[in-house]
């Protein structure tokens, strides 16, 4: 199979039809072997029967349906498990991914070479207190933490190697973070392309406020793994050792210095009284704590070193 487009939603019932109808125009004449799939992400609205029409319609047209709404990363995770196709596309189900971009990104999979192209909508129809601005000061976070230079990281509009999608696995709210999961699998040949941004049709959007706080914990989540994802015992245990050493010395400075004092008959205050030595403790405890957070996270990371975790390009 050529393609596979793989479309999350929750609640747009109104749109498929029209998207369907627009997918099909937009990819004939240019392949011919392609499957949809939509993934019903627990919509309580009528999406479900308008995929059982559209399926009855057509037989590439695939449904996947939760049971309840667990997220565009697990939509995506079970697209990607059954996706078919050499290439495979994502986009929104909200009719302000335009399909007439398909073609051209298709091209650069199989003619440029890239493993992965990524839409970049440059001119944008959200508002801009709330999705504009955010979404630049994301991107730009983004692309400090990641290496990866894309304007627009979160675009739902992107095409990959069918090899690439079946390498990476995609959890949490991973899905604002699949160039770099698909960097971090070897997959490095990462493109980017203008796509056209339409304002959204039916409904309203499904991302609240607090997309912002879990983008910037996912944020965070990706600096610690690309640096101590393999080796959390080089964080834990470097910091831990650090205060406990801290907290030890500071803790052996006030014993030392009240024998001394007392042994010279001058005027000295008990150990126990003097808030630096609490402090000391408090060094001390955080220190041990960390260090064996760290060796426990070590042991995690060893005991599941047996997955197939590492990616072979080729053998002879």
């Amino acid at each position: 199979m050529d393609l596979s487009i793989i479309i999350p939603l929750y609640n747009e019932a109104e749109s498929l039809g029209e998207l369907s109808e627009r997918i099909s125009e937009a990819l004939r004449g240019h392949v011919s072997d392609y499957e949809i799939i939509f993934i019903d992400d627990g919509s309580t609205d009528s999406s479900w029967q308008v995929i059982q029409q559209l399926r009855s319609d057509s037989s590439n047209i695939h449904g996947i349906r939760f049971r309840r709404n667990y997220g565009k990363s697990a939509a995506l995770f079970c697209g990607f498990e059954a996706a078919q196709g050499d290439i495979v596309v994502t986009m929104d189900a909200d009719l302000q991914d335009d399909p007439s971009e398909l073609p051209e990104m298709m091209r650069m999979i199989r003619e440029d070479g890239c493993d992965l192209v990524s839409g970049w909508k440059k001119k944008r129809y959200d508002n801009r207190l709330t999705k504009n601005i955010p979404s630049k000061i994301y991107n730009w976070a983004a692309r400090r933490v990641t290496g990866i230079k894309l304007h627009d990281m979160n675009c739902g509009l992107k095409a990959y190697r069918n090899e690439v999608v079946k390498s990476i696995e995609v959890y949490g709210e991973m899905h604002r973070f699949i160039p770099y999961l698909a960097k971090n699998a070897g997959y490095d040949r990462i493109a980017e392309k203008v796509v056209k941004h339409q304002a959204r049709k039916y409904g309203t959007s499904k991302f609240g406020m607090e997309r912002f706080m879990n983008g910037f914990l996912d944020l965070v989540t990706i600096a610690f793994l690309q640096k101590f994802g393999r080796k959390p015992m080089h964080l834990f245990g470097v910091v831990g050792t650090l205060m406990f050493l801290a907290g030890f010395i500071c803790a052996v400075w006030l014993i030392v210095e009240k024998l001394i004092r007392q042994s010279h008959g001058m005027v000295f205050r008990q150990v126990a009284d003097q808030p630096l030595f609490y402090a000391a403790i408090v060094c001390l405890m955080i220190g041990i704590m960390l260090f064996l957070t760290g060796f426990v996270a070590e042991l995690i990371s060893r005991n599941s070193a047996g997955r197939n975790t590492y990616n072979v390009k080729d053998r002879i």
